[in-house]
């Protein structure tokens, strides 16, 4: 029988009395958005962190243009991102009217390379096409950017930075979480991902108070919040005294009721998680190309756990013919991609290139048996092609 790549069932037979509980208690009150969970799990979510507020929204997407369209990013403006990343965070940079440039990846820790980072804002400023405005740093599966370098850089030169950790929430360098590098740190709640919902759902960390007000405004339709109410008198509810043009993008109370449940354990699942990677880092060393490698201080929260392979095609489908899982993430980076591909890639990505035909992700979750593991290890060990 096919081995479950993510194992959800595991998690849900764990939590599901404190789950049925806490979705019970939003049916009995009644306030399906923006009823009280979703306040007491903002402020969950911010103190998991130690720092900062927490905006809660409808999808990953949607928190990644929140800071964006809060610091009024637009045409002419130049946003910093990899390329080898999911399409969330180059996509939402074209809504806006402004241009994503796409930057090369580190080629141990996938997350992006600072100093093909400078170069690239080098390129632009020379240019002179673009006004360098954000750098949005992806957590890729897992674990955290090079913070220090990249706030730098970003100092240096005026910019603002997000850390789009989507797949790296709970992740930390040097015992900090991104946002203490960051101006906005983002997350999903995609089921799929280390902490994730029973649908959709996201996240916004932030330092500041004016950017989460502005950011309350944009997800619920430009409403009027407090700086635009300060001295003015408006008796009604401020949703219906739109002050700019926002979107919808609510996180559901059902959501927000179940989110509270699962970060309560989601500390020891981060350990678990680490535990299973301990066991794929001892049992195939030396028998793949590449083993994945944390930063050094960081700490993984592993979304995935993906190794390099010079036959990665081939291992995948002996793998498959033994009832085990995988994925490859990602096979065609977004700089290659039709709707993206006229986007500026100032220096080249060659490292994105090289990896996307090696990489290949093996069944990862906290619930992963040993057992389970040996038999993964050994038919990977096993291939020979």
């Amino acid at each position: 029988m096919m081995l479950p790549f993510i194992d959800l069932a595991a998690q849900q037979r764990r939590i599901k009395p404190a789950v049925d509980a806490a979705i019970a208690k939003v049916l009995a009150h009644g306030g399906y958005v923006m009823g009280p969970e979703v306040g007491q799990f903002e402020k969950a979510l911010a103190d998991f962190c130690d720092q900062g507020r927490a905006l809660s929204c409808a999808n990953g997407t949607d928190a990644l243009a929140l800071p964006l369209m809060a610091w009024g990013v637009g045409e002419g403006d130049a946003v910093f991102c990899p390329s080898f990343t999911f399409a969330a965070t180059p996509e939402i940079v074209p809504w806006l009217g402004a241009t994503p440039v796409f930057v090369d990846i580190d080629p141990v820790t996938f997350n992006m390379d600072p100093a093909a980072l400078e170069a690239a804002i080098a390129a632009v400023k020379t240019k002179g096409r673009f006004t360098p405005k954000v750098v949005i740093a992806v957590d890729l599966f897992g674990q955290p950017a090079d913070y220090p370098a990249i706030r730098a850089i970003c100092d240096r030169h005026g910019l603002k930075l997000i850390a789009d950790s989507a797949q790296g929430f709970g992740c930390t360098l040097n015992g900090k979480h991104p946002i203490a590098w960051a101006d906005a740190a983002t997350t999903s709640f995609f089921p799929a991902k280390p902490l994730g919902a029973y649908g959709d759902g996201g996240a916004v960390l932030t330092k500041s108070d004016a950017d989460w007000d502005l950011m309350d405004s944009y997800r619920v339709h430009g409403k009027a919040v407090k700086i635009d109410t300060a001295g003015h008198s408006f008796e009604h509810d401020p949703k219906y005294l739109n002050m700019r043009i926002g979107m919808n993008s609510r996180l559901d109370t059902i959501q927000a009721a179940i989110l509270l449940e699962k970060l309560a354990i989601f500390a020891d699942e981060i350990a678990l998680r680490n535990a299973v990677a301990d066991r794929y880092a001892a049992g195939l060393s030396g028998r793949i190309l590449a083993a994945p490698r944390v930063i050094a201080g960081g700490s993984s929260v592993w979304a995935q756990y993906v190794i390099e392979h010079e036959n990665r095609d081939g291992l995948a489908a002996h793998l498959r013919a033994h009832e085990i899982p995988t994925a490859v993430y990602y096979p065609v980076p977004m700089h290659q991609q039709a709707p993206y591909a006229h986007f500026p890639q100032p220096n080249g990505l060659p490292v994105t290139e090289a990896k996307a035909g090696t990489v290949l992700a093996l069944p990862m979750h906290p619930y992963l048996a040993p057992a389970d593991q040996d038999r993964i290890i050994a038919a990977i060990c096993g291939f020979n092609g």
